[in-house]
């Protein structure tokens, strides 16, 4: 099982999982130890359900994707019939590294070393010269038995996550209370609603700093008057609100959203959205590593791809209603949301890896939380506690 015989130092936990007014937050060298950090891949990220990367990355059938999940070297393959299929990186032969740079058009996987092929199922079909020279087959050899290595995935909102240990919940369960609490807004298409523009990819920003920086700064609104003057013109800090959606999602929305008034922009709107919350937008931190915002004309994904201990690659996707994706007629406007949420996120930067170094201090012992700005941020948190203590109690 993932994570059963990782060994890490001991850590006190108790003051973390306290009421707000007393609590403190994880300790600092949850934030800078690799040891902790190969430590969450196993027991954090991998067992329940972990944003891995964009559909939109695959365009092909036939296209191969190698991803470095926290260290774990993972293949993302789409079949010939479009579907999307996620495998250990590893060749069955002698451990190799399969693919190392995304392929499209791929018949298949052939081992760099010694040849040996599968198909975009992940099936062995070939294994030249297994039995000597010019023998491929043998009697007592398996093919069956050695093929990749699955990992169990699920496809939503254009995102692929995964679930490591294969025995999380299932995702409906895991996804439901989000689905639940944006049904009002999207209506019962849900998210099925949005499309990707074609012709613009993931946005990737890096940051060198540890990825739960990134996603507690995202649950709050306590910084933007600071750190986002631009944004907190058209969405300021008096008008949001602190959300605590489930026992794995927190965040904060707005009750006064006006980019489209202030950018000029004009875009094809959710059909059910309540004409008297027109300007309302949420920002769900869909933990462990998910990023998700929800406007009215248009949604936002952001996957953390945590690199190392002090390192994130922050990957960035934009969608959009009807042909609010694709037309020319909407290019200026899909052109001023990029660009602001291109903007919002490279302030972030600053802040973020600020943080990063200041964890590595003797004069950090965790911080202190806002009793009314940094509910989202502590309930956050909380839940890397529980899955800490759950681990090591195991």
């Amino acid at each position: 099982m993932y994570g059963s015989s990782t060994q890490i130092p001991t850590i006190d936990l108790d003051t973390v999982t306290k009421p707000i007014s007393s609590a403190r937050g994880m300790p600092g060298l949850t934030y800078t130890d690799p040891q902790l950090f190969a430590f969450e891949r196993d027991n954090l990220l991998g067992k329940t359900w972990a944003g891995l990367t964009f559909v939109s990355e695959l365009p092909l059938n036939g296209s191969l994707l190698p991803v470095d999940f926290m260290g774990l070297p993972l293949l993302v393959t789409r079949t010939n019939e479009g579907q999307i299929k996620v495998f250990h990186n590893v060749c069955s032969h002698r451990g190799m590294t399969l693919v190392s740079e995304p392929k499209d058009q791929s018949r298949g996987v052939r081992c760099p070393y010694h040849s040996w092929f599968y198909d975009l199922d992940g099936m062995l079909k070939a294994t030249p010269h297994i039995g000597g020279s010019g023998i491929h087959v043998l009697d007592d050899f398996s093919c069956a038995e050695n093929n990749l290595k699955s990992v169990r995935c699920h496809l939503w909102m254009g995102i692929i996550f995964i679930n490591l240990s294969a025995d999380a919940e299932d995702f409906a369960d895991f996804i439901g209370p989000l689905e639940e609490r944006w049904a009002p807004f999207m209506g019962p298409a849900g998210v099925s609603q949005l499309t990707v523009p074609s012709a613009q990819g993931p946005i990737a920003i890096e940051v060198t700093a540890n990825w739960k920086l990134a996603v507690e700064n995202y649950c709050e609104a306590y910084h933007l008057p600071w750190v986002h003057p631009a944004l907190n013109s058209y969405s300021p800090l008096d008008k949001h609100y602190n959300i605590v959606a489930a026992k794995n999602m927190s965040g904060q929305g707005s009750y006064a959203y006006t980019l489209c008034d202030v950018a000029g922009t004009e875009l094809p709107q959710f059909e059910k959205w309540p004409e008297d919350k027109l300007r309302h937008a949420e920002y769900i931190s869909l933990y462990p590593n998910v990023l998700l915002g929800l406007q009215v004309d248009h949604a936002f994904a952001m996957i953390l791809q945590p690199l190392a201990a002090d390192k994130t690659i922050e990957k960035l996707q934009l969608s959009y209603l009807a042909d609010g994706a694709e037309s020319n007629n909407y290019q200026v406007s899909r052109d001023a949301i990029t660009e602001s949420w291109q903007q919002v996120f490279g302030e972030d930067i600053f802040a973020v890896e600020g943080m990063q170094k200041a964890r590595h201090s003797p004069g950090f012992t965790g911080g202190v939380f806002s009793p009314v700005q940094d509910v989202p941020s502590h309930h956050f948190h909380g839940w890397v506690a529980d899955q800490y203590q759950a681990a090591q109690n195991q």
